[in-house]
Order: C-alpha cells, then sequence, then structure tokens
C-alpha cells in the first residue's frame, strides 16, 4: 500500500573521516517524517573500489537503532556482505521537551576565559550543545556550580578537551581537577527546539558601538537583525536597566530593543542606549546558586512562527534558518512566514552514523572527506510482520 507512505531522497558530500584511518562526521539528514527504511549508495567508493570502503548500506526500523546491513570492498575490489552493530543508522524525532545524551564525568576544567573541559573521550563535536550539573570542586563551598543548568555552544579542541563561551577567570571560580564527586556533563540532543527562543547571557558590553549594546549568549541566540528582544536580569548580575519592565516613560509599557546587527552565532548588537546602566556581573558566588536566576534575553513578536522574506530571485518557499555555530546556516522544516518571536523546530529524520562493520574495524560506514552519497528514505503505510 501506498496511500499514506512518504518517501525523500537527495545527496551530500561527506566531511571528515579517511577510509581505512579514521570515522567521518555523523551526517544528520532532517525529513518531514521519521524514516523506517534508509539505503544510500556511496557512489565515490563504489566507483573507486578502494579497500575497507562500504558503498552500500541498508537499514529497517526493525533491525534496531544504530544497525545497518552493508556490502564493503574487501582486497581486489571483492565485495563482502557484513553489518554494523553500532553508531549505524537510525531515526531521530525531536520532540517537545529536551532530550539528552549519556552523563559523562566532569576530569577538570580550567578557572580561565573560555573555561576548558576535560571529559575523557568526550566524543563530542564543535557546534555541540551541553549542560552541566554538581560543578562543585569542594562541595557547597568552591568550583563553578553558577553554571550548572546553563546550556553552551562548545569548541572541542581534542578528543579530551572543549570550551565554553564563559569567563572562569573570576575571583568565585575555582578549577576543578580529580573528577569532583557529581560533576557531570551531558549533550543537549536537540537544543533548538523552537527559536530564537530564549538565550542565557554570559557578558554585556554597554554602549558599544556608541549608543548601542553589545550582547553575548552561551549558546546560539538564533536572532537575525530586526528581530525585537526584551531582557530578563535578576538584580545580582547587573544591568537591570534593560529589563523590559518597568518602563518609567510609559508605565506598564515593556521595553523592548531591536537587533541592528549580528556578529556572530552568540553576539549581536541591539539599539538600546546602556552609557549610564549598570555593569554586567557573571562573577556569581557559589553561596548564590540555590534558588538562583539566570540572566536571559528572549525573542518577542507579534506571531508565534517566524520565516523570512521572499525577495526577486529567492527560493519560492524558504524556510527559516538557524545558526548553530559559525556562520553556518541550517534549514528547519517550515514554509515562509512573518518574522517572529518562535519558530517551530521539532524536527525528524535520520542519521548516518560512525560505526564501523562487524567483520572489519576500518570499514567506517560513512566513508571518508569529499565521498559523495546518495540516500534514499521511506515510510511505509504497513508493517506486516
Amino acid at each position: 500500500m501506498t496511500e499514506y507512505s512518504r518517501m525523500a531522497k537527495g545527496h551530500y558530500t561527506v566531511s571528515g573521516g579517511s577510509i581505512g584511518v579514521s570515522a567521518p562526521n555523523a551526517k544528520v539528514i532532517n525529513l518531514p517524517f521519521q524514516p523506517d527504511y534508509v539505503e544510500f549508495i556511496n557512489y565515490t567508493e563504489a566507483s573507486a573500489g578502494t579497500d575497507d570502503a562500504v558503498p552500500f548500506a541498508w537499514w529497517d526500523k526493525d533491525m534496531g537503532q544504530g544497525f545497518a546491513v552493508i556490502q564493503r570492498s574487501s582486497g581486489s575490489g571483492a565485495m563482502v556482505s557484513d553489518v554494523v552493530e553500532a553508531n549505524g543508522i537510525s531515526s531521530f524525532s525531536a520532540g517537545l521537551a529536551l532530550q539528552f545524551g549519556a552523563r559523562q564525568q566532569v576530569v577538570g576544567a580550567t578557572a580561565a576565559n573560555p573555561i576548558v573541559f576535560n571529559v575523557t573521550a568526550h566524543g563530542y563535536s564543535s557546534g555541540d550543545v551541553v549542560m552541566f550539573q554538581g560543578l562543585y570542586q569542594t562541595q557547597f563551598t568552591a568550583g563553578m556550580p553558577q553554571i550548572d543548568g546553563m546550556m553552551f555552544t562548545i569548541t572541542v579542541t581534542d578528543a579530551d578537551h572543549f570550551s565554553i563561551p564563559w569567563n572562569g577567570n573570576q575571583s568565585n571560580y575555582t578549577a576543578l581537577s580529580a573528577s569532583p564527586t557529581g560533576a557531570y556533563v551531558k549533550k543537549v540532543l536537540y537544543p533548538y527546539l523552537y527559536f530564537p527562543g530564549v538565550a542565557i547571557i554570559s557578558a554585556i558590553t554597554l554602549n558599544t558601538p556608541t549608543g548601542y549594546t553589545t550582547v553575548d549568549t552561551t549558546s546560539a541566540h538564533n536572532f537575525v537583525v530586526g528581530q525585537e528582544v526584551a531582557f530578563r536580569i535578576p538584580p545580582n548580575w547587573g544591568t537591570i536597566e534593560l529589563n523590559s519592565l518597568p518602563n518609567n516613560v510609559v508605565p506598564g509599557s515593556p521595553i523592548y530593543g531591536y537587533v541592528v546587527s549580528v556578529t556572530d552565532y552568540n553576539t549581536f548588537v541591539v539599539n538600546i542606549d546602556s552609557s549610564s546602566y549598570t555593569a554586567f556581573n557573571s562573577n556569581q558566588t557559589v553561596a548564590s546558586v540555590p534558588g538562583g536566576d539566570f540572566p536571559q534575553v528572549v525573542a518577542v513578536g507579534d506571531v508565534n512562527t517566524g520565516g523570512v522574506q521572499l525577495s526577486a530571485g529567492s527560493q519560492l518557499y524558504p524556510p527559516p534558518q538557524y545558526r548553530p555555530i559559525g556562520n553556518v546556516l541550517v534549514n528547519t522544516i517550515n514554509g515562509p512566514a512573518i518574522q517572529g518571536a518562535f519558530v517551530n523546530n521539532t524536527r525528524q529524520g535520520f542519521v548516518i552514523g560512525v560505526g564501523f562493520a562487524k567483520g572489519d574495524t576500518t570499514a567506517f560506514l560513512g566513508g571518508a572527506a569529499n565521498d559523495v552519497i546518495y540516500w534514499r528514505a521511506f515510510s511505509h503505510d504497513m508493517n506486516v510482520v
């Protein structure tokens, strides 16, 4: 039956990895449905016949998440049937609440700017978003629990270290060492379910450029020029003059600002004159952690979905995009709409992982850098067992 079946196809170029040496980066494919069957052809390796390459792969959801049946090259171009039993092909659906990866022990962290964390074989990539808990060097008295519960975009420096955009080189922050009990990090699997949404503020530079205010956030703010924003800053963090209420000029009317420029994924400039405002203070005490609130900036607007403007030569239905790190823009599943406060970014699709063949641990599923992979995905009406 095909009345309600769904099909999609596409292609992409592999990043990272080397045949027989190292795994490529996992590839996430966003779709308007969650597939139950996926197949792909690595055209580059199918034509080259490279030893240890995986030119063909198939996955059915009844195999289980992370499995795959493959054909791999095995010397002199011979093809061998094999399977991948972990980190193979899997489907996903980002729901209405945050989902997390496994907790990992924090071995140590520098009291520096930025803070660099030591987590053995973390498996993260730059642009991933993580959250911490229990960052005490000495329980309830020293460490950096001030950042517990915040979401941070990370920059990976090596297999055991990554940094976060936060200044730990302040008097109330203490370095972590010797794997403190209860100190963990976990990956936020789908951090931008709605965006721009709410972002946590890491720094505010007053009156730069003249008459404007520069704001840094811990993870991607996803604002665009012209975005209307409001601030929620607790008194102990300073700069409460930015807060949307009260408005001393028009009582009861919220104070909003407009984004006039976007520096990068976690820095933007807003058209609020802060020349006489209180300085922002991220040097919070450990004692202030229980019951504390985070400084926030939030998108506001007159609609609950967002979009991009149509213009001459543009795509007919351009989807809103978000910016997880750097200047890379990622499409959402939405169509055009008035730019507003929130874009629905709940996502579905599948992932081609970084697993290797059961019979040859140097044959990696996802190919090697610059390989071209053609894929097809299906969601079937019926599943007859």
